[in-house]
């Protein structure tokens, strides 16, 4: 029994809450106090003052029910209900208690109702009441009864269900029982065959023992009293009477009062026997129920048949019998159960329309195999077309979309299930629908065609792969090249082109990259990716990084031009070796071209003797040219280099048979170095050049008056002051000699003749003054 409590506790924390639908418990009648009936488990915050649970009524009324504990067990409240010290259970009586509790947390409420079900034990049954007293069962029959009426019906609960064997043990020999007395299984005892007219005021004495199951048995005494018959009568206003009540009349409740005229007149139910649903009061003869009389649970409480009797108590065979019909009326009490009561799916967002997402079952309590009627509710703003409901299955209706941004959400409705009765009962069974995203498209992007510089340096921003999934997010897309130059490189997650090494156009001038694009966290399975890829070209533009080179870069020529004639010298053949697809070059003479004798045509040099006039030189030149060839393409910076053309120049004379030229080249294995030398000069802001000049005419002007100021002490000490000017001097000096502080001329060396303020004036070639208070010199 230990383990079962525990067992039952255990049960209830995990699964009992009175939130929940009303509580069935069934309780032995052969249970005592102190009884566990039931648990019940609490959740209540700690910051909420201490919860509790009452039992706020019992109906039919009774002490039988504990108030109950509530108790805190590993941060739950745990809640107990037991029977009382006066709890003496018994299923004939009373069969059915309705208990109504009430928990409190704080501001939080709530009630509901308990139903305990008294089971009959049948391992308690056994002879009792008066019948197993030591005295007996005394019951009083009129001498007039007939021969093997029914005198007496013994009743032991339970024993009908284990064919109980009764018989009567104690003797019944003549002459003082008139004939033997019987009974039979059910528990009727009939009078003797001869029956017992003249027996009046006999008591006959019936030891019966009664036996069922294996070996057990038990005995008692009923006291058979024979009565005289008198002249008094029982009887009912009706023989018969209808009554309807509602199924919903708690056990206990008052059905009809029957009334029948007699004195001291008792009330009992012939049939049926036993009654499991209506008893009735032995001296009110009041019809009350003794279960609850639900239709759906039990239909045959739909119409009850009840025969009644009515008898003076002190004699009973003076009565009279009534036909009493009880109608049950169906009243709606319960709401359509449904099975699941809550539903909650998840359903991907490639479902078809049609999909099945779940099938409702639910019933009527009240009236089982009644109709029922279904609707849906939405609850959320989602597309009320999304599902849809036919009798009890929910489908899905609609195609369901995760691929733009806010589609893919959660369906929240409700299934309302409504029955036919009255009032109207309605059930409302929450239905939550998660549509999960479900990744479909494969990534891609747009082919793109980047341009960059030879000479770009390491990690220059190329350009953009802009990659596109059909699938939301849109951007969760991570970028890898396949099988491409390590020269450049695509960043994972922005798709940024970079470079990574040098370049060279005239390696090469295109490169193709295929970039691998990988989408995730578009699906419910983490590890559920789909790949694309694009190609995107790279051109590499020229950059002009090579200079021209010339063949050969020193000529010296020797011509003869004759007067007032063009002579062409040489023509000056350069190129690009490492890009021999340059041809364009511009050509200029950059010195030695004294007089203007020389002009180039492209890159032909030619001697121009048309403007010569009367300076014509009779005596041969030399001319050494520079010519500066720079390409001359878009490109730039444009390049040069410088040829050397030395050319002597022989003016032609009318002697002379033939013009000749004379070409001396450098040879091919003594070819000159050719040396570049790249000048870096400094071209200041205009700013600073203003603020320098400024600067440097200030520093002049400081200079000059500096200088002046020098010259004209110098020209004082090459002045010898005259006496006159001396003795001027001295007469200023002690009439000022307040105002300065007490100084005065005086030479540099002390003589021992002086006047007294100034002891000697001697010329030492620079002059100071010196005070006779103080000791102090100031040069002048």
């Amino acid at each position: 029994m230990v383990l079962l409590r525990l067992l039952v506790l255990l049960f209830a924390l995990v699964v009992s809450d009175l939130h929940s639908l009303s509580w069935f418990i069934n309780v032995s009648e052969s249970q005592g106090p102190g009884t566990v009936l039931q648990f019940f488990s609490f959740n209540c915050s700690s910051y909420t003052p201490t919860p509790t649970l009452e039992l706020l009524n019992v109906q039919p009324p009774t002490t039988f029910f504990n108030p109950p504990s509530l108790a805190r067990w590993q941060g739950t409240y745990v809640g107990k209900l037991t029977l009382s010290s006066s709890a003496r259970l018994d299923a004939l009586t009373v069969n059915h208690y309705k208990l109504w509790l009430k928990f409190t947390c704080g501001n939080y409420v709530t009630e509901g109702p308990l139903f305990v079900d008294v089971q009959r034990d049948l391992s308690h049954i056994q002879c009792a009441g008066q019948f197993a007293s030591p005295a007996g069962e005394m019951i009083q029959v009129p001498e007039t009864v007939r021969p093997g009426a029914r005198l007496y019906i013994l009743l032991l609960p339970g024993l009908e269900l284990h064919g109980a064997q009764m018989s009567i043990i104690s003797a019944q020999d003549p002459p003082h029982f008139p004939g033997p007395f019987s009974i039979n299984e059910q528990g009727w005892l009939q009078a003797p065959s001869l029956g017992l007219l003249g027996q009046a005021q006999k008591v006959f004495q019936l030891q019966i023992s009664v036996s069922f199951g294996q070996r057990q048995s038990c005995q008692g005494m009923v006291m058979v009293k024979v009565l005289p018959v008198s002249s008094s009568q029982v009887s009912f206003l009706k023989q018969a009477q209808n009554i309807t009540i509602p199924e919903n009349l708690a056990p206990g409740s008052e059905v009809v009062q029957v009334w029948a005229w007699g004195v001291n007149l008792r009330y009992e139910i012939l049939s049926p026997l036993p009654s499991p649903f209506f008893s009735i009061g032995h001296v009110d003869g009041v019809v009350r129920t003794t279960a609850p009389l639900e239709l759906a649970r039990t239909p045959g409480t739909a119409v009850s048949r009840l025969q009644v009797k009515a008898f003076e108590r002190h004699r009973p065979w003076d009565s009279a019998e009534l036909n009493l019909t009880i109608n049950v009326r169906l009243v709606n009490l319960w709401p359509p159960r449904c099975l699941p009561a809550l539903l909650v799916s998840q359903i991907p967002e490639t479902a078809p329309v049609g999909t099945v997402l779940t099938t409702l079952t639910c019933e009527d309590p009240d009236s089982v195999g009644a109709t029922l009627d279904y609707k849906l509710w939405f609850r959320s703003s989602s597309d009320p077309a999304s599902l849809c409901l036919y009798d009890r299955v929910l489908e899905v209706n609609a195609t369901l979309d995760c691929d733009t941004p806010g589609s893919c959400f959660q369906h929240a409705a409700s299934i309302l299930v409504l029955d036919g009765g009255q009032p109207q009962m309605t059930t409302e069974v929450p239905v939550l629908v998660m549509v999960t995203p479900v990744n479909e498209f494969s990534p891609a992007c747009a082919p793109r065609m980047f341009r960059v510089r030879e000479d770009a340096a390491p990690h220059t921003l190329l350009g953009s792969v802009v990659g596109m999934d059909m699938d939301y997010p849109h951007g969760n897309i991570e970028y890898y090249t396949s099988g491409g130059p390590p020269t450049f490189a695509v960043d994972r997650l922005s798709g940024e082109v970079h470079l990574l090494g040098p370049l060279d156009y005239e390696q090469q001038r295109v490169y193709r990259l295929t970039v691998l694009l990988i989408d995730h966290g578009q699906d419910q399975n983490p590890n559920c990716h789909h790949s694309g890829s694009c190609t995107i070209t790279i051109e590499v533009e020229d950059v002009n990084d090579h200079a021209p080179e010339c063949e050969p870069p020193f000529q010296e020529l020797t011509i003869y031009v004759p007067l007032g004639r063009s002579v062409e010298v040489t023509k000056v053949s350069c190129r690009i070796p490492q890009e021999p697809q340059r041809l364009a070059f511009s050509y200029s003479i950059v010195g030695g071209n004294s007089q203007n004798r020389f002009i180039l045509q492209g890159p032909i040099l030619v001697h121009s003797d048309l403007v010569l006039g009367p300076f014509w030189a009779e005596q041969p030149n030399t001319y050494e040219l520079l010519i500066c060839v720079a390409d001359a393409g878009p490109s730039t910076p444009h390049l040069s280099t410088t040829a050397t053309i030395v050319v002597h120049l022989v003016p032609w004379k009318a002697s002379t048979e033939a013009t000749s030229l004379h070409r001396t080249t450098v040879p091919s294995m003594m070819t000159p170095m050719l040396v570049t030398d790249t000048e870096a000069f400094w071209q200041p802001q205009p700013w600073f050049v203003v603020v320098l000049t400024a600067t440097g005419a200030l520093l002049l002007l400081a200079l000059g008056w500096l200088l002046g100021r020098l010259l004209q002490g110098l020209a004082q000490l090459l002045q010898a002051p005259s006496k006159p000017a001396q003795a001027l001097l001295l007469n200023s000096i002690q009439r000022t000699e307040g105002s300065l502080e007490g100084f005065m001329e005086v030479p540099k060396m002390e003589m021992s003749q002086a006047p007294s303020s100034v002891k000697s004036l001697v010329r030492t070639g620079r002059d100071y003054l010196f005070n006779t208070r103080t000791g102090a010199r100031r040069w002048l």
